[in-house]
């Protein structure tokens, strides 16, 4: 019993603390962290055209860093669409102050606390525009969105709300970010589920630990928040804190 204890406790330093601590080291080292909100950039990273530009219809998901020490393991995540014809983006986020679920808070592709965002998934045209009316749905029917349902970690938080987006509209076909903590947060009365893709099974026990298995998602083990894994679909390591190394996992 002893030797197992010792080989499950190795796994799990080797595995997510050891990645943690070295991510930690390296993000302490930086000096372009924001030290507060107020001093943080907030403006557009220009990775969407102007609406008035842009005459298709655009669903889009985007990640970026948190701010200050949380940015270590990290990412904030939030759904973008635009009908066809339409003057303006509208944003959706979850947050943890105010309103919880909060429209057009933020520029759409704005950092967030300093750091750029990346996309997840971009879609466009035609499909877009079929996507958008479930998108809406699933934003309106989101379950946690009231005074006080938010939690940090290990959920549900801003990411679990765009991961049930995600869910409820699995066309989209996209991961999350490794970092996206709180993506893999269900009720314990859904242990056992089909991934957000729908195309292969979680196990989530609350948040903090669970494992993944799908063609989309790829292989993932949660614990405690930190997610390591592997996607052989678009060949990558999924390394806790430092998040997804490897091709890129957005196609367009």
């Amino acid at each position: 019993m002893l030797l197992l204890f010792s080989r499950i406790l190795l796994v799990v330093v080797g595995l997510f603390l050891l990645p943690l601590a070295t991510h930690a080291l390296w993000w302490a080292l930086r000096d372009d962290v924001a030290p507060s909100w107020r001093a943080a950039d907030w403006s557009s990273a220009k990775l969407l055209p102007a609406a008035a530009e842009a005459p298709q219809a655009i669903v889009a998901v985007y990640a970026a860093r948190v701010g200050r020490w949380r940015g270590i393991f990290a990412h904030h995540t939030w759904v973008v669409v635009k009908e066809a014809g339409a003057r303006q983006y509208t944003r959706y986020d979850k947050v943890g102050w105010g309103s919880p679920v909060r429209t057009n808070g933020w520029v759409p592709d704005g950092r967030w606390f300093g750091n750029a965002p990346h996309p997840v998934v971009v879609i466009e045209g035609a499909e877009a525009e079929r996507l958008i009316p479930q998108v809406r749905q699933a934003v309106a029917s989101y379950p946690y969105q009231t005074f006080g349902a938010y939690n940090a970690w290990p959920g549900p938080n801003s990411n679990t709300f765009v991961a049930h987006v995600m869910r409820s509209v699995p066309e989209l076909a996209a991961p999350l970010p490794p970092t996206a903590l709180g993506k893999d947060w269900q009720p314990w009365r859904d242990i056992v589920s089909l991934t957000p893709s729908r195309t292969g099974i979680q196990i989530s026990l609350g948040g903090y630990a669970g494992l993944a298995l799908g063609w989309v998602e790829g292989l993932e083990v949660d614990f405690m928040g930190l997610v390591a894994g592997l996607d052989l679909r678009r060949p990558a390591l999924k390394i806790p804190a430092w998040g997804r190394i490897g091709m890129d996992p957005i196609t367009w």
